[in-house]
């Protein structure tokens, strides 16, 4: 049984069901200089673990492409039976996990190809645990999403199904995850920086969303599989109709105006005009009301004062604070905590002395800040967390005394930034 990583930050959302295309084991072994079945054998043990560790998170069905149609039959003889012996001992090993955790295995694809030893492993491991209903793993061996649909209209063919009679839900019960409780993948990762689903459940995958990991397989750990379910979590899923969610109806250039007021004046925070561009700002950006604009601002102020005095506990505490507010009162889904870590570390990259901040540190922590915030993937919030930092950078120009025209650059990249934020979440 693998180490078990700790739980998921409270509020995600978690995925019924992640299919995952697990690529790169053998570019993974031939970068360190190894045999590609090391690549195969690191990659089964990493299967393994990422499907226990999903358990553990409440995912009710993993599905993971072993062997496409098209695999067994490029590769060589050598490697396609280095691949068999590497499944057959994964299959072993799973099992014992499988009966322990109340999972059912179900084998996608053709069973009419394979070697007929292996046949026989993977028909005994779904015999053994068809009762089975806590969780599903399904793996997919000699299987092929065209390959899918066409076994499942030959079988409706040979049923003599009427065209009238042909509907999605008919459909669902000929295709290879019939009388599973979540046959549609909610999300769908690929390891080693591939941007395809190569078919992987072609037929169920109509609104499933996407995440590509640029890690190899072997190096795909739980950790990583953890951010990918956090950034699942954060978007909206829509499944082509509209969005019932809150809707941001902030002007960028009055907000971008009045921040960059309380920006200006952000080395003297306890000066009154400094509250009051805040509380403008607050109640522009989030549509709260003047007297928990108030309330905010005067959180705000504080984590500044503390940040300039770099104490940074103390910074923390009081920016929980203004984001357990902004949460509560706008009803969005973020942790308080970790939206005032990333926005700590963007405090403590721009307190950095003289020095020149990192374009790129900045726009990092902002990723996550906005990914959390507003619960957008990684990729979203790119466009608006670099506008950003833009704007921080030349915002510590400004503050350095390199001249004013920093601060108008600052104010065109903030304003930038508001467009940029609220065509994606407005």
């Amino acid at each position: 049984m693998p180490e078990k990583l700790g739980a998921l930050p409270k509020g995600t959302k978690i995925p019924n069901h992640i299919a995952i295309i697990p690529d790169g084991n053998r570019r993974w072994a031939r970068a360190r200089g190894l045999d590609p079945s090391e690549g195969h054998k690191i990659g089964a043990e990493r299967v393994h673990e990422l499907v226990c560790t999903a358990r553990d998170w409440g995912v009710h069905t993993v599905t993971f492409w072993g062997l496409s149609t098209e695999n067994w039959r490029e590769r060589s003889p050598k490697e396609v039976k280095i691949l068999y012996q590497t499944i057959n001992k994964f299959i072993d090993k799973h099992l014992v996990e499988a009966k322990k955790d109340g999972a059912r295995i179900i084998h996608l694809g053709r069973k009419d190809r394979l070697p007929r030893w292996l046949i026989k492993k993977i028909s005994k491991a779904e015999k053994e645990t068809i009762n089975n209903t806590k969780y599903v793993f399904n793996i997919a061996l000699d299987y092929g999403g065209q390959d899918e649909i066409i076994r499942a209209v030959q079988k409706m063919i040979k049923d003599k199904i009427n065209p009238e009679e042909v509907t999605v839900k008919l459909i669902d019960s000929y295709m290879d995850t019939k009388d599973q409780p979540y046959p549609y993948p909610d999300l769908l990762i690929r390891t080693s920086g591939e941007q395809r689903t190569s078919g992987l459940l072609l037929w169920q995958s109509d609104y499933t969303e996407m995440y590509w990991e640029t890690d190899h397989l072997p190096a795909f750990t739980p950790e990583k599989l953890k951010d990918a379910i956090l950034d699942y979590s954060r978007r909206r899923r829509r499944f082509g109709g509209d969005d019932s969610e809150r809707h941001f109806a902030f002007k960028p250039s009055v907000v971008a105006k009045l921040e960059l007021d309380w920006w200006r004046l952000a080395n003297i925070p306890e000066d009154k005009s400094f509250s009051e561009y805040a509380i403008e700002h607050l109640v522009e950006q989030w549509g709260i009301s003047k007297t928990l604009a108030k309330k905010g601002a005067k959180f705000m102020a504080e984590a500044f004062i503390q940040g300039k005095r770099e104490k940074w506990l103390k910074a923390k505490g009081y920016l929980k604070e203004f984001y357990k507010l902004i949460r509560d009162e706008v009803k969005l889904a973020f942790e308080p905590s970790l939206a005032a870590s990333f926005e700590i570390k963007i405090l403590q990259s721009i307190n950095g002395g003289s020095k020149e901040i990192e374009t790129s540190e900045i726009e990092q922590e902002s990723r996550k800040l906005l990914s959390e915030i507003f619960r957008i993937s990684d990729l979203q919030a790119r466009k608006a967390a670099h506008l950003r930092a833009l704007a921080t950078l030349e915002r510590n120009k400004a503050e350095r005394g390199e001249g004013d025209e920093h601060w108008v650059k600052a104010g065109t990249y903030l304003e930038l930034y508001y467009e940029a934020l609220k065509d994606r979440i407005a």
